[in-house]
This record gives structure tokens, C-alpha cells and sequence, in this order.
């Protein structure tokens, strides 16, 4: 098909984003082995954890242990979620080769999430992203609400442009745009991307999408289309914030291979070892995963 790139960048960040809303508890061993499996999966990059306080994602509070137990594959990038200065500390020492730091595009969403208004989150990720940097870290920054904020309703994009480009001023490598309660349709990711292509390249461009609504891969067509290479995804739709009452998960790596290989366009990820880790998580939280690709593999 004209018009698409011949590569994509896709970031499993299932054991982090995927898991961090769930309540029934994945133990470090099954998480270990469940990133071991993804691991051996084609993936490029895994987002294995989150170093925020245990008592704000109690589903995570084993970060460190998980971090330093992994298997790590030669040609994967392990990275995690960096609140503040301790979280960095807690993540280096555990071993990350990439540090995500967040805000959100919403004022109350960010207070919400993140307790902090806009202006007073700047500094902290500041010093997070300039220590990062020094140990020779590749940083993203996540936006979060970048759409539609689930207390503010429609998000303006010069408010995104705003929080991007101190992101960016501060050292960011890449900024990952989140539809965080996976509201978006096409016409919304067109407009924002218009908006951000006159002061941002491409390539330092990830769209995270959820599926909310069911639109996630129209968008990410729509995005592939304007020329986008890099997407966050989790394995079978897992996913969900805390702080964005109604999301649903991420939409499934599974289901963007299936539309990636379906294209022709090209990924490095074997679909089978996907499916496989997909039914191994799906198993030990003992509920069916939203992917169409996993429902389909088991009434198969």
C-alpha cells in the first residue's frame, strides 16, 4: 500500500503499562518470566516496570527485583517508568537502559496523576531527564491526555505543543503522545500531528494509543499514513491508567502485527512467541484479554 513506511518501532510496555491498573497481583516470578518470554519475541524495546512509590501502583512495588532478575537479550532495550530522583536512583540500580518520564497535556489530569500542577512538574522531570542523560540513558517523555482528558474534555493542541516542547528543551530523545482514555479519532490524531510536524521530526514521534472505543487501529493507520514509525502497544490489550477513570487498555500488540504483516510493512516481532506470552499472561490473570487476535487464537 502507498503511502506507509516499510518499518515500525513497536515498545512492549505491558509490564508496566499493562499490568500497573491491574488488582489481581502477578508475582515477580511470573513476571520475570513472562518479560523473559517477551524478550525472546523480536520486541526492540521493553518497558518492564514502574519506580513510582509502591503505595501509588501497588501492582508494581517489585520493580527493583524484577529489574535486577530479568534475563536481558542482546538487542533489546529494558527501560521504566521515572517518576522523581529516587525512582532514577531505585531504576539504575536495578538496571534500565532507558528512563520514561511523565506528565499530562491537562492540568487536573496532571494534578490527578501526578499531584503537581504543569509548572511545578517541570522541575522535577528536569532533573530527572538531566540525570538520565549523564548515565547514558535514552529518555522518552510521555504526554499523557493529549486528546481528551476524561475532567477537561478536549485538549488544545497548543497546550500539547506547550508541554512537548519543554519536554524537549529539557533533553527528552523521544515523546511518546498518549490517548489516554482512548477517545481519539482519526481526524484528532491528523490535526495534532499537523500541528507538532512543523517543530518536531518524525522519528522523535511515538503514538499511545488505547482502545477505548475501539478506534486505536484506525488511528494508527492514520498515523502510519503521516509518516509515524513508533508505537506503544501492549501484549493482548492489556492496560488501563489509575487516573483516567473509564480507559481501557492499550491497544494489543497482537492486533497491530496482525494489521503490520497484513500491510507488508515490517517489524522484526514473531506473531506465534506474541500469542504465546499473550495466553501465558492471560492465564496467570485467569480473565480473557481484550485482543481480537488472542480471542481468536483461543476459540481456534
Amino acid at each position: 500500500m502507498r503511502g506507509l513506511p516499510s518499518n515500525v518501532y513497536l515498545k512492549e510496555v505491558g509490564p508496566r503499562d499493562g499490568l500497573q491498573n491491574e488488582k489481581q497481583w502477578i508475582s515477580t516470578d511470573d513476571k520475570v518470566a513472562w518479560i523473559n518470554m517477551l524478550s525472546k519475541t523480536g520486541v526492540s524495546e521493553i518497558e518492564y516496570s514502574s519506580f513510582v512509590h509502591p503505595k501509588m501502583i501497588p501492582a508494581l512495588k517489585d520493580a527493583r527485583d524484577v529489574g535486577k532478575r530479568i534475563i536481558r537479550k542482546s538487542g533489546v532495550t529494558y527501560s521504566a517508568l521515572v517518576p522523581n530522583m529516587k525512582g532514577l536512583e531505585y531504576a539504575l540500580e536495578a538496571g534500565i537502559d532507558g528512563a520514561s518520564v511523565f506528565m499530562s497535556a491537562s492540568e487536573t489530569h496532571n494534578r490527578k496523576n501526578i499531584n503537581k500542577s504543569i509548572s511545578e512538574t517541570y522541575p522535577v522531570l528536569t532533573e530527572v531527564i538531566k540525570e538520565a542523560k549523564n548515565a547514558g540513558k535514552i529518555v522518552t517523555g510521555y504526554v499523557s491526555t493529549v486528546f481528551d482528558c476524561p475532567y477537561e474534555g478536549r485538549i488544545a493542541v497548543d497546550d500539547v505543543l506547550r508541554v512537548c516542547s519543554q519536554l524537549i528543551d529539557s533533553g527528552v530523545d523521544y515523546l511518546s503522545l498518549g490517548d489516554t482514555i482512548g477517545t481519539a479519532v482519526p481526524t484528532q490524531v491528523e490535526n495534532l500531528l499537523e500541528g507538532l510536524f512543523p517543530y518536531f521530526p518524525k522519528d522523535k514521534l511515538i503514538l499511545h494509543f488505547h482502545d477505548t472505543r475501539g478506534m486505536a487501529i484506525a488511528n494508527i493507520m492514520t498515523a502510519l499514513h503521516m509518516g509515524i514509525t513508533r508505537f506503544d502497544s501492549t501484549v493482548g490489550g492489556l492496560g488501563g491508567c489509575p487516573y483516567a477513570p473509564g480507559a481501557a487498555g492499550n491497544v494489543a500488540t497482537n492486533d497491530v502485527l496482525y494489521l503490520l504483516n497484513g500491510l507488508g510493512v515490517e517489524t522484526g516481532i514473531n506473531e506465534k512467541r506474541i500469542q504465546e506470552a499473550s495466553i501465558y499472561i492471560q492465564n496467570k490473570l485467569g480473565k480473557t484479554l481484550p485482543s481480537r487476535s488472542v480471542a481468536y487464537l483461543k476459540n481456534a
